[in-house]
């Protein structure tokens, strides 16, 4: 996206989309409010694991840059406890009673394996212009399992103008590739072969 937020990204939104897989059962239900001091996210998942139907719940808390300062992921029905992470915005990280998490040191986003959204955090974080590429550090949470590491991940935004954009999406370590077009809000309308958006409907680009 341009460093000029178009006005449907402006503060004091609120926003519903749905997600689905790109194969087989399973729905993301996200609820995402911007604010002047800041932005909540949370979303419900609704998918299969190992041949199983599973539930994920997560709550995703950014200041008013989208750095994140707070993330609550819970695998409904699993027995396990909520996984909780605090951050300050600057690359510490800790857990929800304290405990620092050094392996995490100079992530200023998370990526949640089973939504498309957090992919949103980085893209509004930035702010890049068209042509313009940045490799971060990234919070990765593998889900259901809940395991936490980090991860490099880079982004180039190929596209930009008030309606949304396109990004390429590469996790180097991986050799991933994925292009992404967003809407004006930086939320993803088609991730290849993993998501795509079933509501609102919005035409690709």
């Amino acid at each position: 996206m341009s460093g000029d937020r178009p006005p449907e990204a402006t503060v004091d939104h609120d926003r519903e989309v749905m997600w689905a897989p790109w194969d087989g059962p399973g729905s993301e239900h996200l609820r995402l409010a911007e604010r002047e001091g800041g932005v909540v996210a949370d979303g419900l998942i609704i998918g299969v694991d190992g041949g199983r139907p599973c539930r994920v719940r997560y709550a995703v808390r950014g200041d008013a840059d989208w750095r994140v300062r707070e993330v609550r992921v819970e695998v409904l029905g699993a027995g396990r406890p909520e996984l909780v992470l605090r951050a300050d915005g600057a690359g510490a990280w800790q857990t929800g009673d304290g405990a620092p998490l050094p392996a995490l040191a100079g992530c200023l986003d998370v990526d949640l394996s089973v939504t498309p959204f957090t992919n949103t955090l980085p893209i509004r974080r930035l702010g890049l212009q068209p042509g313009a590429t940045a490799t971060l550090a990234m919070a990765y949470v593998a889900l259901p399992a809940l395991r936490v590491t980090a991860e490099r991940q880079r982004y180039t935004c190929l596209a930009a103008d008030p309606g949304g954009g396109r990004y390429r999406f590469e996790a180097p370590d991986d050799g991933f590739t994925a292009e992404l077009p967003v809407d004006a809000a930086g939320l993803v309308l088609d991730y290849p072969g993993l998501f795509r958006r079933v509501w609102p409907v919005s035409s690709l680009r």
